[in-house]
């Protein structure tokens, strides 16, 4: 669901974080526009309204952990965290985490690759709210959804930025319901 269609309809804090990202066409390949929330992030006034929302969203739902997905939900996750009084964890990508490992390959485009987190990380039951800063397929949060679910977590719902009004792989979720602030940007008369 989109933040608009879910009581903020109409809010400017919507139109200022999407007019802060950044559009790059043909990036990393042809077809692509990249949604570069670099400029996001160099904007304090969007990217506090990003996290104002998250915050308002999850901060009376019991939440007890952020997981972040490699590497730009550690740009949103940790902020969010400390503001609804929850721990952050990282999702990392292979090799990244030193000690014992859970890991969850997934399928790409491209190929495969896969989440990791540390083990005891989160005990069972705990309260999740996965973060990402953008959605299209749903792979990288079906993966991560797993993950979190292997351990015995309660994954509440999952969070991005930026994301598809279809997304491709939503059934992939496994029913997870998905929070998206933004849609992605086009650049007129671009492709």
């Amino acid at each position: 669901m989109f933040a608009a269609e879910n009581g903020l309809k109409g809010d400017p804090r919507l139109q200022a974080i999407s007019d802060a990202i950044r559009v790059v066409p043909h990036f990393p390949k042809q077809g692509i526009m990249f949604q570069d929330i670099t400029t996001l992030l160099l904007d304090h006034k969007a990217f506090q309204h990003t996290i104002d929302i998250f915050v308002d969203r999850y901060r009376d739902m019991d939440i007890s952990v952020i997981a972040g997905v490699e590497a730009r939900g550690f740009m949103f996750g940790p902020s969010i965290a400390l503001a609804i009084g929850a721990k952050f964890v990282p999702l990392r990508k292979p090799k990244k985490l030193p000690g014992e490992v859970i890991a969850e390959a997934y399928e790409l485009e491209y190929g495969t690759d896969c989440l990791e987190m540390l083990v005891g990380a989160i005990p069972p039951g705990e309260r999740v709210i996965v973060i990402d800063d953008l959605v299209a397929t749903g792979g990288t949060l079906s993966a991560a959804i797993r993950l979190l679910e292997r351990v015995g977590a309660e994954v509440v719902e999952c969070a991005c930025v930026v994301g598809l009004r279809e997304v491709k792989g939503q059934r992939r979720l496994n029913g997870k319901p998905l929070y998206i602030l933004v849609e992605p940007r086009e650049i007129d008369g671009c492709c």
